[in-house]
This record gives C-alpha cells, sequence and structure tokens, in this order.
C-alpha cells in the first residue's frame, strides 16, 4: 500500500497532541464523501478537490471523512488499494488546506444488523488503516465505529472499542481516536461507555437530532417520522432542552475528564421543515456545543441535510451562516 509523500513529509515522528487542544483545532466541521461515487468511480466524483479549499475558505477547520468500507473488502478481507488510493487523495487535500481528518468507519446499518459479521471486518479494517496511516500528521484521527446500534449492545460496543484501540495502539500509541456510545452515539448512554482509564487520547463524541420529529420529518427511512411536515422549531422551551441535554453532557465530559466532539447534528433539507426554524436549530446546537467548548461537525456537505449545494455550485448560505456567522 503507498503512503503519499506529503504525510511522511510533514508527520514522521510527530508529537501526539493533547485531546483538549485537538478539540480547539478541530473546532468546526462538516462530513464529507460518505455517500459520493467517487468510492467506486473517482471520474464520477461529486466533491471535487477544489472543496477542501472551499470548506477551509468558508470557516471550517475539519472534515469528518464517512467510510463504508466493509463494501471495498476481499474475501479475505483486505481493503481495494483504489480505496486506499481515494482514501489518501482525501486526507491528503485536508492536510493541504488544514483540516483536521476524521477517518470515521461508518457501516453502522451492517454492524447493526448482523454484529458476528460485523467485528472480524471492523478489526480487520482498523488493522489495515493503523498501519496505513500510522506516519500521518496528528490532524488525522480515527473513529473506530459511527453509531453502535441494535445488535451492537452497550455491552458488546465496550468489549469491541477496546479491542480496535488495541489494535490501533500497536502503530499508533499517541494518535487520538473519537469514540462514542452505544445506541447510535446517544447522549442518554454516555453513562454506559466503558473506555480504558490508562488511555488518555481518546476524545467522545455524541450526536443530537432532537427532537426527531422535527429534525427528521419527511425523511423516508425513519418510519415514525416519515409522514411528517410542517413542524416548527424554535420556542424557548425548545431551545432550553438542547442547553440543558448538553449541560448533562458536559458534566459527563468534566466528571471523565474526556473532551467532546459533536460529531453530527442538523434538521433534514427534503422533509417538511421550514428553513427559518432548520436556521435556528441549526445555529443554536452549534453555539450551545461551541459555548461549552466543544468541537463539532455538520451532517453533511452533499447528499442530504445538505450545506453545500453541489448542482449550484455554492454554498447554501442560510445554513453556512447559521454554523459559521460572518
Amino acid at each position: 500500500m503507498l503512503r503519499f509523500s506529503v504525510l511522511l513529509a510533514i508527520a514522521c515522528c510527530a508529537a501526539a497532541v493533547e485531546p483538549a487542544d485537538q478539540i480547539q483545532a478541530m473546532r468546526r466541521g462538516v462530513n464529507i464523501i460518505g455517500y459520493d461515487p467517487l468510492w467506486r468511480d473517482f471520474s464520477k466524483a461529486r466533491f471535487q478537490e477544489r472543496h477542501f479549499q472551499q470548506i477551509h475558505d468558508a470557516g471550517f477547520q475539519t472534515v469528518r471523512i464517512n467510510l463504508q468500507a466493509f463494501s471495498h473488502m476481499d474475501a479475505e478481507r483486505r481493503l481495494s488499494p483504489a480505496w486506499f488510493k481515494t482514501l489518501d487523495w482525501a486526507v491528503k487535500n485536508a492536510t493541504a488546506n488544514h483540516l483536521t481528518a476524521i477517518l470515521d468507519e461508518h457501516d453502522y446499518n451492517v454492524c447493526g444488523r448482523d454484529a458476528e459479521g460485523c467485528k472480524p471486518k471492523l478489526m480487520a479494517f482498523w488493522e489495515q488503516v493503523a498501519e496505513h496511516y500510522k506516519d500521518a500528521p496528528p490532524s488525522v484521527l480515527f473513529e473506530i465505529l459511527n453509531e453502535p446500534n441494535t445488535q451492537v449492545t452497550p455491552q458488546v460496543w465496550n468489549a469491541w472499542l477496546k479491542e480496535a484501540l488495541a489494535i490501533i495502539r500497536k502503530t499508533n500509541p499517541g494518535r487520538n481516536v473519537i469514540i462514542g456510545p452505544a445506541f447510535w452515539n446517544n447522549i442518554g448512554y454516555l453513562d454506559r461507555l466503558e473506555l480504558p482509564a490508562d488511555d488518555r487520547h481518546i476524545i467522545v463524541t455524541v450526536h443530537y437530532y432532537v427532537p426527531m420529529n422535527f429534525t427528521h420529518q419527511g425523511a423516508k427511512w425513519n418510519k415514525s417520522t416519515a409522514d411528517l411536515h410542517g413542524i416548527p422549531w424554535g420556542t424557548n422551551e425548545e431551545k432550553q432542552k438542547v442547553v440543558d441535554d448538553f449541560a448533562a453532557v458536559q458534566e459527563w465530559s468534566k466528571v471523565h475528564e474526556r473532551p467532546i466532539l459533536l460529531g453530527e447534528f442538523g434538521a433534514y433539507d427534503r422533509g417538511g421543515a421550514d428553513m427559518d426554524s432548520r436556521v435556528k436549530y441549526t445555529s443554536h446546537v452549534a453555539r450551545t456545543a461551541e459555548s461549552l467548548g466543544w468541537a463539532w461537525a455538520y451532517w453533511q456537505f452533499d447528499s442530504d441535510f445538505i450545506v453545500y449545494d453541489i448542482a449550484k455550485g455554492g454554498w447554501v448560505q442560510p445554513i453556512l451562516r447559521a454554523l459559521v456567522p460572518e
């Protein structure tokens, strides 16, 4: 597997970064390329090299690269050279544009449906990816698994994360690794998350889409909200709910001395939510997270919930300004 020269040049033997310092550098981020056709055919990429600079210039410091890698493994669970070439391209361009790059293994649906089949693939993924990026700069972070759920119960997840972390630490002893609680990185499951007490290079992530009847109204994949539309957001009570929920996370963070990344949040753009409510929600969640010193990554650049319209070649200005005020 070829590693690109840029990483080797900047990063060999780079000093580890304290998680709290890493969070301050990460600040504002966006999820990218999880559903882009570039993974199957790079010539059909929607996301282009120029978008990295546009993300940086718009005021973001981080990209969370969503990797559905299992479908790019062979029968021996080896990741394809073509897949690594595409990921190298993404990491190189993120790094060149001064963006933190989170490598997020995103096969959460596969794992939720079949934990037994998922586990060997997940461990094989980290054996290969950790080795491949062992010389990457500290601005490249690993996220073990997005939104563990269903068959990946809290008990199962606590065992898996320790095993995956041990694999990563063989080649990346000081790299910051992102880990969230089970039940879709739900804030209510933080108390069930068991992290190795002696590993202090961990950033804890949570996702926030509360209330689902607002953020996911009209989303066909979510049965309970698929037929909802026209539900507004923005009352004082709704705003206070965010503040109270995040305060509970902050208390957990202080007790356990683990900094927080809000790895996903947003309101669906193709359902029945009005833009004004989406802007209020997005802004309030982002500002509340920032007030607590967290980093965040909006869901997402392209595909749905979008902050950038690739067809039109420009930012969705109301959402961009909710995230990054002028």
